[in-house]
């Protein structure tokens, strides 16, 4: 079947037409320049041919989604919504000059960048959530990158309020990150399965191909559906992935629903629990939390920095109410973002403080004062740790490859090697040797460096090894 040819864009005042995006289904993605104050946008325009009642109304209501959750970081941020002089409906955004979907096959990843992704992703996905709305199309091609470097959640085009999504029909899905449960038509979409396919797009983004896609293999509709259904995830492939990661993906991934995270917090906080394990900085959650909770003391179990302890459901009924830090101190939280347990301690917080509340208050932040300056201090003397330096890396040739040796400078938990070849650094590993490829006549040269803390130190002497004389 023919792709189709864009429609022809619309005459927006105030706006100047530059070039074609996109084309979808029910929609084509213009670039414009907008006149004051003047940015370059892109416009997503609705097709004349498919303009009815009804998809004015879902086409609507995403502009609504989008203008509600927009001041979100991680999410697609919404200009304005409009229809053209023609009787098309358009909406115009953020322009983001690039998607995950156009990076993750053509390039591997770096590990950390895909769990700050994930991360961040989940983020919006959990504030989502929190406000009523599922996605229902979260996968790589839907996380876009701003001309910062910061991937934001785009297209809430088939997003559904959690109430309507029990009788309301997806106009569309993508096979590869949907959950069996969609794909069998059970339900249009549930927490559980925007999980499901938080975890499959995070594995694709590692992988570099969706997680029962079969290189080279039958990967057509029936066939990948019937994958889904009934077989399980294989593991990433890659050496510097975790096995706590692979189990937490398969995890997500779960036939059943109810073996899954049960919610995208969980999901991030076993993310961060991965980049805890492996020395990197921690990407902070990006949640909201209610003004209450900004102005006492921060429940330390409760960090958005988590240390390998996942909060699960039996747990009690405290924590299901807070909210972990999302904004900086001060940012205003919409009320509607409130459940019933945080309005309850609302109230019981505004009461007048009799003199022992106010001594056991003072009591309370005096200790936690002392746990955080004692914590400080921790990471001054941890920040004071030199890390070591490999030294006398050895190289050869073995057949089609050069392989660089060194002996372990003295790694510690979490610490790992960078291998840096021809400029171009490896992914992180933790074994004392590495394979770069290579052809007669090349001149093949590395160092290696050791990541600690999220930091690196002092990189090896370089090492250079000819091919044709392997010296």
């Amino acid at each position: 079947m023919s792709r189709r040819l864009p429609s022809t864009p619309p005459t927006l005042p105030g706006f100047a037409f530059i070039r074609v995006l996109g084309s979808g289904g029910f929609a084509d993605v213009f670039l414009y320049e907008q006149n004051m104050p003047r940015r370059l946008v892109a416009v997503k325009v609705l097709l004349a041919e498919v303009v009815n009642d009804g998809l004015r109304r879902m086409f609507q209501a995403e502009a609504d989604l989008m203008a509600q959750l927009s001041s979100h970081p991680s999410i697609l941020t919404v200009y304005q919504a409009s229809v053209a002089a023609d009787g098309r409906p358009y909406l115009v955004m953020e322009y983001c000059s690039a998607t995950l979907g156009q990076r993750y096959r053509a390039v591997q990843l770096p590990l950390a960048e895909v769990l700050s992704i994930g991360v961040r992703i989940a983020s919006a996905v959990e504030t989502a959530h929190r406000q009523g709305v599922l996605h229902r199309d979260i996968k790589p091609s839907n996380i876009l990158t701003t001309a910062y470097g910061h991937p934001v959640l785009s297209d809430f085009g088939i997003a559904a309020t959690l109430g309507e999504a029990e009788k309301s029909e997806a106009i569309g899905l993508s096979i590869p990150w949907s959950a069996p449960e969609v794909l069998h038509d059970d339900v249009p979409g549930t927490v559980a399965s925007e999980v499901w396919s938080l975890g499959a797009t995070v594995y694709s983004l590692i992988a570099g191909r969706s997680p029962f896609e079969v290189p080279a293999g039958d990967n057509g509709t029936v066939t990948l559906m019937s994958r889904i259904e009934k077989a399980k995830p294989a593991p990433t492939g890659r050496i510097d992935v975790p096995p706590s990661l692979e189990r937490i993906l398969a995890r997500a991934m779960s036939k059943r629903p109810r073996d899954r995270q049960a919610s995208a917090l969980e999901f991030i906080r076993d993310l961060q629990s991965v980049e805890e394990e492996l020395g990197l900085p921690q990407t902070p959650l990006e949640v909201a939390m209610d003004d209450w909770a900004l102005a006492t003391a921060v429940d330390l179990d409760e960090r958005t920095r988590v240390s390998g302890h996942l909060a699960s459901d039996g747990e009690s009924g405290r924590r299901r109410g807070r909210r972990s830090v999302a904004r900086s101190a001060g940012a205003s939280v919409p009320s509607d973002v409130r459940n019933t347990d945080d309005r309850t301690i609302v109230r019981s917080r505004t009461a007048a403080p009799t003199t022992s509340r106010l001594a056991w208050g003072i009591s309370i932040a005096a200790a936690l004062l002392v746990v955080l300056v004692g914590a400080g201090v921790f990471t001054v003397v941890q920040g004071t740790r030199s890390i070591p330096v490999v030294t006398d890396v050895q190289g050869a040739v073995d057949g089609p490859s050069v392989v660089f040796s060194w002996d372990d400078p003295g790694l510690e938990g979490g610490d790992a090697y960078i291998v840096t070849v021809d400029g171009v650094a490896s992914p992180m590993q933790r074994e004392e040797q590495f394979a770069a490829d290579a052809e007669p006549g090349d001149r093949v040269c590395a160092t290696v460096t050791v990541t600690r803390d999220g930091k690196s130190g002092a990189p090896s002497a370089e090492r250079c090894v000819d091919v044709e004389t392997g010296v």
